[in-house]
């Protein structure tokens, strides 16, 4: 029996990986998000909001198809939380690449 190693692209592909949102509720509306523009953020500095992901929707390219072709990222004391992308980012990672544009709040 042959055993393969699959090599190691980074050491991690997100700063932390969280469950729940932190931040205080921020009550923006679709178009409060598209208002932001986008902006390049490092995978490695973001932290989820969710652990769990849809393997179907991972996978479909057609995804954002009905939604915003940009991630949603909140900034809070100091940290960037992705509220809304997570399977956008995965991708971004599997195709090696080290960064996702996203529209991000600052939150108070």
């Amino acid at each position: 029996m042959t055993h393969h190693v699959l090599p190691i692209v980074g050491s991690v592909i997100f700063k932390r990986v969280g469950n729940e949102r932190p931040y205080p509720e921020h009550d923006l509306a679709p178009r409060d998000w598209a208002a932001l523009p986008p902006r390049p953020v490092r995978l490695d500095e973001l932290i989820t909001t969710k652990d769990t992901l849809q393997l179907a929707t991972l996978l479909d390219e057609d995804s954002t198809f009905f939604g915003d072709l940009f991630a949603h990222v909140v900034q809070w004391q100091g940290e960037l939380y992705l509220e809304d992308g997570l399977h956008r980012a995965l991708r971004a990672a599997l195709q090696q690449r080290q960064v996702l544009h996203a529209r991000v709040h600052v939150a108070q």
